[in-house]
């Protein structure tokens, strides 16, 4: 079946979309023509934007074909350590730079991310949006960017931390403490509430993915 998402998204979009949203699983391989069928689109962006994502380690070759990668053990570290770098960054410059009505969509999207509690796929999906607020209230260009590239690379982990027992409410609990900071204007306790909710998701996935070598 083809999908269209509109004009505005071009091929490199779909695709990345598509793997954020778990259509397309670390170890999945893609082929160009039948993601040229999905997204209505010729195989020459096609196959632009699959060279684009290899260059970016999103994608890797296996023989001929392209396979959606998936982070080791070590890179998963890696990543977490960037994020919370990055992310209480973003905290900090967004309680020192953050408008009113910016603030106010932090607490109603934290409001409105309760009823979805039980649900952990939607729920992953309200809590990027979340992030993505925090990100864009830090009104940094350049941090974005580089959030941006962080969290193109968390599409690459297959399972969200947001489905371990009783995750989903400690974290919309932390949300709580970072837009309160946010809102009194407290870079420090921001960058602190962050950094802490990053380490908290590190720590649930390392558990989980401890559970999957066990079982």
């Amino acid at each position: 079946m083809t999908e269209r998402s509109g004009p505005t998204k071009d091929a490199y979009e779909l695709v990345l979309d598509a793997i954020d949203v778990g259509t397309y699983l670390p170890g999945d391989r893609l082929v160009e023509s039948e993601l040229a069928d999905r997204f209505g689109v010729s195989r020459t962006p096609v196959r632009e934007a699959l060279q684009r994502l290899e260059t970016q380690s999103v994608l890797v070759r296996d023989g001929r074909s392209m396979v959606v990668a998936s982070l080791d053990h070590d890179q998963l570290g890696e990543l977490y350590v960037v994020r919370a770098e990055l992310e209480g960054l973003a905290a900090r410059l967004a309680a020192q730079h953050a408008a009113p009505e910016e603030i106010k969509i932090l607490q109603e999207l934290v409001d409105q991310d309760r009823a979805l509690v039980d649900d952990p796929l939607r729920l992953s999906r309200a809590n990027r949006r979340f992030h993505r607020q925090i990100h864009l209230a830090s009104h940094n260009r350049y941090l974005i960017q580089q959030l941006e590239m962080v969290h193109r690379t968390m599409a690459l982990l297959a399972t969200t931390s947001l489905a371990a027992e009783g995750r989903g409410e400690d974290a919309l609990a932390e949300h709580d403490v970072i837009v309160s900071a946010i809102a009194n204007r407290d870079g420090d306790a921001a960058d602190a509430a962050l950094r802490a909710h990053i380490s908290k998701a590190y720590e649930t996935r390392l558990k989980q993915d401890a559970g999957d070598l066990q079982s």
